[in-house]
């Protein structure tokens, strides 16, 4: 092939849609714990939930998973959802949140681009959430390359957000 595709710049991921095995449990949180909003409901079987009135960013099924047990850690399948948030205070709002919440183990890193935290939903999916850095801030290595990395973050300069 001679001309290779370049994707729009525009191109956007739309929704993740991920298979639960409680949907009610799942909501407490998307819903209640991260604050999704729900969109719509069908049944006790899904819900598409979103940030800001979109019409999902997130949607929730049963439809093939109601009681299954999680997916094997070392399988096929979907690493994670990211969900960016706009500012590191509101990341550290929500970081207090999980921590209140009775969430340990959240891995936070600073990726050099971003700040992210990493968690697994009630069925064991994976979850980042992170706000980017502006860009001024990015690290690039001597051939121009940016560079991603993963230091750990310091979670007590991280909270101090939350005073601001």
């Amino acid at each position: 092939m001679e001309n290779k595709y370049v994707v729009p710049a525009e191109t956007r991921i739309g929704h993740v849609h991920l298979k639960v095995s409680n949907l009610d449990r799942s909501l407490v949180f998307y819903h209640d714990l991260l604050g999704f909003e729900i969109m719509s409901r069908y049944g006790d079987s899904a819900v598409f939930i979103s940030a800001g009135g979109y019409h999902h960013h997130i949607a929730l099924n049963t439809w093939h998973s109601k009681d299954a047990p999680p997916a094997p850690r070392n399988g096929v399948g979907l690493y994670h959802t990211a969900i960016v948030y706009p500012t590191r205070k509101d990341l550290a709002v929500i970081y207090d949140r999980l921590i209140k919440a009775g969430f340990y183990g959240i891995k936070a890193i600073d990726h050099g681009v971003s700040e992210a935290l990493y968690l697994n939903d009630p069925d064991n999916n994976g979850i980042e959430l992170y706000w980017d850095k502006p860009k001024d801030l990015w690290e690039f290595d001597e051939d121009g390359s940016l560079m991603m990395v993963s230091r750990a973050l310091d979670l007590q300069h991280f909270l101090d957000e939350l005073e601001k």
